[in-house]
């Protein structure tokens, strides 16, 4: 039952820790352009 007292606070800040790694990641704008990358291995140089 111990353990509980530890496993529960440190889950919620890894999913806050997660949360925050997305949400920067959205706001640096690393998902703006998906197709894009995709379609650029396909085009000859």
């Amino acid at each position: 039952m111990d353990i509980l007292f530890l496993l529960i606070p440190l889950s919620i800040v890894l999913a806050l820790a997660i949360l925050g790694a997305l949400a920067w990641a959205v706001w640096r704008g690393q998902f703006e352009a998906i197709e894009a990358e995709g379609e650029r291995i396909l085009d000859d140089d």
